[in-house]
């Protein structure tokens, strides 16, 4: 299916979506009205990315300001950051990295190459930017990274609306740690609704490679309410907890941080995840996307 008359290169507010087929399914990219050039991508339908154009600082999903805060306090303020991305979409974390701590260097990995060729064409970011994108699986993206290069690890990769079974397990980790620089930090988005067995899976197998977690999420999604994302983060070096908590509290969109004892007992119990045991995330009820 090709893309619509009115490219998305226009103003957003007069613009019509662009629909085209990626290798991971139907994507669109639909304008967001309140915003001049700012649009949403969406894949059968799931939200996967928004971008704003003209303030490519502006994060606007909830999980993806969650990353944001992390971006902000894993150096001094402007510092740039060797980043790695794993999982592309529409690139919004590393144009949010591009664009408040400039000469960094990102790596993104996005398996679905119709989806970046799609995103480049609609969506280019800014030319300066010191962004690659690779196309190939995102663990044997991984495998290519240079050891102690990166300041920052994101994982945001969904396959559909679930996080691949090899993304999920402590042999993965142990290739994020690899990668990291000494007292870099890994982020995670993870998806989970109750009885929340994959994210207390997921923090036990974190728990087994690095000395520092900490967790954000909506406390409605802790409290195993409802269906949502939580952000993990994760290092060996001391992680900015009284910041983090502070920021997310005072978010648009309030999140709780768990760390410590806390987040332990939040495992109850579950143990780390191996590449033999692993399993893909859970798939969202259909009301999540209504």
């Amino acid at each position: 299916m090709g893309r619509s008359r009115n490219s998305a290169r226009g103003q957003g507010g007069g613009a019509e979506a662009v629909v085209e087929q990626v290798d991971g399914g139907l994507a669109r990219l639909v304008p967001d009205r309140d915003r001049a050039r700012a649009w949403t991508l969406l894949i059968d339908e799931a939200p996967q990315s928004h971008v704003d154009l003209d303030d490519p600082a502006h994060l606007s999903f909830e999980y993806q300001r969650r990353f944001g805060h992390v971006v902000d306090l894993a150096a001094p303020p402007g510092k740039p950051l060797n980043a790695v991305h794993l999982g592309g979409g529409a690139c919004t974390l590393a144009r949010y990295v591009a664009a408040t701590r400039p000469r960094s260097t990102q790596q993104v990995v996005e398996r679905d190459a119709k989806l970046v060729q799609l995103v480049r064409r609609e969506l280019p970011w800014d030319a300066r930017a010191r962004i690659r994108v690779r196309s190939t699986d995102a663990r044997e993206g991984l495998a290519k990274m240079p050891d102690g290069w990166a300041g920052l690890v994101v994982a945001d990769v969904f396959s559909g609306a679930r996080t691949p079974a090899h993304l999920t397990s402590t042999e993965f980790l142990d290739d994020v740690r690899r990668a990291l620089a000494p007292g870099g930090i890994y982020a995670a988005n993870l998806a989970d609704g109750p009885p929340l067995a994959h994210l207390r899976g997921q923090i036990a197998t974190a728990a087994a490679r690095f000395a520092e977690l900490a967790l954000i999420a909506d406390p409605a999604v802790l409290r195993g309410k409802r269906f949502g994302n939580a952000v993990l983060v994760a290092s060996d070096a001391p992680l900015p907890i009284a910041e983090l908590t502070r920021r997310a509290a005072s978010d648009p969109h309030p999140g709780r941080v768990q760390h410590g004892r806390e987040l332990v007992d939040f495992t109850g119990g579950a143990t780390p995840v191996t590449d033999l045991a692993a399993v893909a995330s859970p798939a969202p009820p259909a009301s999540v996307f209504r």
